[in-house]
């Protein structure tokens, strides 16, 4: 059921200041256009030295395979190092330079610094109760192992007095936001990737002013993207006018930094320290389908209420805390929790980064695939594996556990869809089933398994959300909504095609090849 939602609170944005007339005059426009300019200088440059072409392409060939010999002995991903073996045979030159441009430190040595010390700091400052661990050792120590895992990667601890409400949809969760937000007294976090003004953003943004002039410490932050994209690169100021705090995470400027290619993709938010929100709704109007871009948009997100949400207020504050001086973990952790009794099971939230040695996003992926005796349903808007993922799929499945994919049946981007595409034909070979949701876009990231475990987060199936971005999601273990979460994928199943290899080998040729094309440089998209 959607609801009927009049009132479009506040709008700061002029007509006219958003579009492609904004992006080309932002710092962004810049930065394209200063990156256009160096790409002359280097074409000019050989040109002037043409009478030593010999020299240089043999020297070239040598260098090539200098390179090749160094990649295949490096660490890096497998499916990535085919990646850069084909960019660098093909483009000698320009491949040797982009690789070891996005291997470097450049432009984020300082906030790498900040994630090993934030993680070494806040390691221990929400101290793990030893008795919760106790009890789910004794009732699953593969659920027990892969706590310890994940807290060995960051402060995760796992919570038992945490009640989880599930939402099956974006229009849900924004209805509760609103009633939330209306109560809180101390503090209100948001973080998304996506800010975009319209009915969704205008009815909260008139909530938050509200508590702001009430004396609550508000703070938003969002995605640098959203500066060049959605919004103007002064609405931080613009939210100050209202009592806001405002951070873009990243913003875009006409530097070249291999800081930009890791975006704060995490959707959290917390309300006086007992309740939060995660899931993958970003807050713009396409989220709570009040604006169709894709057909309809299947969206979810979970609320906690308890001592877990202590995490997700860690989380932010360690986003928050990058280029601060003043760290505040002690104070808004100290805010009581309002423990939820008589809930059952066990919470978990976490967080991803690019820039430590853990990919925490895809290893609780994994790991709930290779624990896996029934089921595994998963819900997801990108298919783009790299091998390991891929082979778990394929080996859950060769087990004989039901692993069910549900994608897209209208994509959002077509190279997406069309990579997604690559990876149907062997998964359906060892019985992996997959389904396109026909109304519309799924923006969902699910994993929901055996009737006991489940994942609601920000985390796509994809090498950017596995390897590229800052993501959080929700584990949660025997908790009373795994019902509700397994109910909902089954309802979402219902309206989608199943595909098939007939379909497969039907699909248009076009979408093939592209899909072709592009695998090859998927590691690095």
């Amino acid at each position: 059921m959607q609801t009927d939602y009049k009132n479009k609170g506040i709008t700061l944005l002029k007509k006219g200041q958003k579009g492609i007339v904004h992006a080309i005059f932002s710092r962004f426009g810049l930065m394209l256009v200063l990156l256009v300019v160096q790409v002359f200088i280097l074409f000019g440059i050989f040109q002037w030295f043409e009478e030593f072409l010999p020299h240089i392409l043999g020297g070239t060939v040598l260098f090539t395979f200098a390179m090749v010999i160094y990649l295949l002995n490096s660490p890096i991903n497998p499916t990535a190092k085919i990646t850069w073996l084909v960019v660098i045979m093909l483009l000698p030159v320009f491949g040797v330079l982009l690789f070891l441009y996005t291997q470097s430190d450049i432009g984020h040595r300082a906030l790498k610094k900040y994630v090993d010390d934030m993680i070494a700091d806040t390691k221990e400052q929400i101290p793990q109760k030893e008795e919760v661990m106790a009890r789910l050792s004794e009732e699953d120590r593969g659920v027990t192992a892969l706590a310890r895992y994940m807290h060995r990667s960051g402060c995760h601890p796992v919570f038992a007095e945490t009640s989880v409400t599930y939402f099956p949809l974006g229009e849900d969760k924004f209805e509760e936001m609103l009633k939330q937000l209306e109560m809180a007294e101390h503090f209100i976090f948001m973080e998304y990737f996506i800010v975009d003004e319209g009915l969704m953003w205008g009815r909260i943004l008139e909530i938050l002013a509200k508590k702001a002039g009430q004396g609550v410490d508000v703070r938003i932050m969002y995605d640098g993207a959203c500066e060049f994209a959605l919004l103007p690169h002064d609405y931080p100021k613009r939210l100050k006018a209202l009592g806001i705090r405002c951070k873009a995470f990243a913003p875009v400027s006409p530097f070249v930094s291999t800081h930009y290619n890791y975006r704060d993709h995490r959707k959290i938010l917390v309300i006086d320290g007992h309740t939060a929100f995660n899931g993958g709704v970003n807050l713009a109007d396409e989220y709570i389908n009040q604006k169709v871009k894709f057909g309809h948009w299947k969206d979810t997100a979970v609320m906690l209420k308890g001592e877990a949400v202590k995490s997700f207020t860690l989380m932010f504050l360690q986003m928050w805390g990058i280029g601060e001086q003043k760290k505040e973990y002690e104070h808004f952790l100290s805010y009581p929790a309002h423990p939820a009794k008589g809930t059952g099971g066990y919470v978990i939230p976490y967080g991803d980064c690019p820039l430590d040695q853990d990919k925490l996003g895809e290893r609780v992926y994994m790991d709930i695939l290779n624990r896996s005796l029934d089921y595994v349903h998963i819900m997801t808007p990108y298919l783009i594996l790299d091998g390991e993922m891929e082979t778990a799929l394929k080996f859950a499945a060769e087990r004989g556990v039901e692993v069910v994919l549900l994608l897209p049946g209208i994509p959002d981007k077509a190279v997406p869809y069309a990579l997604a595409k690559t990876h149907y034909a062997s998964l359906l070979e060892s019985g992996v089933k997959i389904y396109e949701y026909t109304p519309g876009f799924v923006h969902a990231k699910v994993f929901v398994s055996d009737a006991k475990e489940a994942v609601v987060g920000t985390i796509n199936l994809d090498y950017r959300s596995l390897y590229h971005h800052f993501e959080c999601a929700t584990y949660m273990y025997r908790t009373d909504c795994i019902g509700d979460i397994e109910a909902d994928f089954q309802s979402t199943l219902a309206k989608c095609r199943q595909v098939t290899p007939e379909t497969v080998r039907k699909e248009k040729w076009g979408v093939k090849a592209v899909g072709c094309l592009m695998k090859a440089a998927a590691p690095l998209m």
